[in-house]
């Protein structure tokens, strides 16, 4: 059978082993930072051009208030 080397397995004597926390505070910087790459990532799953998205989007709120300017009441489908 193999020979098991448990030497392998020390960490060296002269060195700390522990790596050092970082503050509350840069924690807390760190997560919000993460946070919001995963809200922009969300917001942009499965948009190519997201320059178009916001065109077709104030094409679509132009139409609706001119739709509302004369006088015809304007219904939005919301979902989500």
């Amino acid at each position: 059978m193999g020979m098991l080397c448990s030497s392998c397995f020390n960490g060296s004597s002269g060195e700390s082993d522990v790596l050092p926390t970082p503050s509350a505070e840069v924690r807390r910087q760190l997560q919000i930072e993460a946070a919001e790459r995963r809200r922009a990532e969300n917001e942009n799953r499965g948009i190519k051009d997201l320059e178009k998205v916001k065109r077709q989007q104030m094409l679509q709120e132009k139409k609706d208030k001119e739709m509302g300017a004369m006088g015809e009441p304007v219904l939005k489908w919301q979902t989500g």
